[in-house]
C-alpha cells in the first residue's frame, strides 16, 4: 500500500474516533453517506463534460473518499476493510478478462460484454444465487431514470423484445406523442393519465437514443448545458440594455436566444 493511501486511511480513522474525532463523520453510517457518494460520482462525470482534468484529479479524490469512508464504516463493524475492497476488485478484473490474463476468446467489444455477463452468471450460480425471477432482475432501481430505462431496454432486447432500428422508434415517437396531444386537448386534464404519458414518451425516447447509440444521459446533460448557456446570454443582453428577463417580453426573449444560437453557430464555423 502507498504512503498517501496509507495516510488517508490513517485520516479516515481519525476522522471516526470516539471522543478525538469528527462530530460529523462520526453520526454518519452506509445509508446517511449514500447520497454523498452518488453526488460525487455526477461531479467526477462533470468534470469529465468540462473537460478540466485538473477538476476531475480532486473529484475523483472526493469519490475515493467515499469508498473509504464505506470501508472505514464496515472494518468497524468487523466486516471488512479498504484492502479487501482492493483485492476483491483486482480478482474480478483477472477473473473477467481471461481474453488479456487467460485463454479466453473474445476479441470484440461485444464479445467482452457477452463473456463478462457469462462469467457474472456463473460466479452468482457457484455461491449458490436462484436464478433471477425475471429477465429484468439486476437493473438498479437507484439509477437515473433515463440510465434505467436503456438498461431494460437491453436486457429484453437480448431475447428479441425490441423494434429492428431506430426509424421504427420514431414511428412509435409519434404514436406516443399524439397520446400525450390527446390527454392536453381533454376537456379536463387528468394529471396521473398525463404523467404516464408522458412517462411513456420519455420511454420510447431513451429507446431511440440506444438505438443511436447516443447516452440519453449524456445527450440530456448536453441539451442542459445549452439552454443554460443562451438563456445567460439572454440575461446578459438584457441587463445590457436596462432590462431583465422579468421585465422583457417573450418576443424581445426569443429573439435573443436566436442571436445566442446564431453566435454559437459562427463560433463554431
Amino acid at each position: 500500500m502507498s504512503g498517501d493511501t496509507a495516510r488517508l486511511l490513517e485520516i479516515m480513522a481519525a476522522l471516526r474516533t470516539p471522543g478525538t474525532g469528527c462530530p460529523w463523520d462520526l453520526e454518519q453510517d452506509f445509508r446517511s453517506i449514500a447520497p454523498y457518494t452518488i453526488e460525487e460520482a455526477y461531479e467526477v462525470v462533470e468534470a469529465i463534460e468540462i473537460g478540466e482534468l485538473g477538476d476531475l484529479k480532486d473529484e475523483l479524490g472526493d469519490l475515493l473518499l467515499q469508498v473509504v469512508f464505506h470501508a472505514r464504516m464496515a472494518e468497524e463493524q468487523g466486516a471488512f476493510a479498504f484492502p479487501d475492497v482492493v483485492a476483491a476488485i483486482c480478482d474480478k478484473l483477472i477473473r473477467r478478462h481471461p481474453h488479456v490474463f487467460g485463454d479466453g476468446g473474445a476479441k470484440t467489444p461485444d464479445g467482452v460484454t457477452a463473456q463478462w455477463s457469462e462469467i457474472k452468471a456463473a460466479e452468482k450460480a457457484a455461491k449458490g444465487v436462484p436464478a433471477p425471477a425475471s429477465l429484468l432482475a439486476g437493473v438498479p432501481l437507484a439509477l437515473p431514470a433515463l440510465t434505467r430505462a436503456v438498461k431494460l431496454q437491453q436486457k429484453a432486447s437480448t431475447v428479441g423484445f425490441d423494434w429492428n432500428d431506430a426509424l421504427h422508434v420514431m414511428g412509435k415517437i409519434r404514436e406516443e406523442t399524439d397520446e400525450v396531444a390527446a390527454e392536453l386537448a381533454a376537456g379536463q386534464i387528468d394529471a396521473k393519465a398525463l404523467e404516464e404519458e408522458i412517462g411513456d414518451l420519455l420511454f420510447v425516447v431513451s429507446n431511440l437514443a440506444r438505438h443511436a447509440k447516443v447516452d440519453p444521459e449524456q445527450a440530456l446533460r448536453g441539451a442542459n448545458a445549452k439552454f443554460e448557456r443562451r438563456f445567460r446570454h439572454i440575461e446578459r443582453r438584457l441587463k445590457e440594455m436596462g432590462s431583465s428577463p422579468e421585465a422583457a417580453p417573450l418576443d424581445e426573449m426569443e429573439a435573443l436566444w436566436s442571436e445566442a444560437k446564431r453566435l454559437e453557430k459562427n463560433k463554431e464555423d
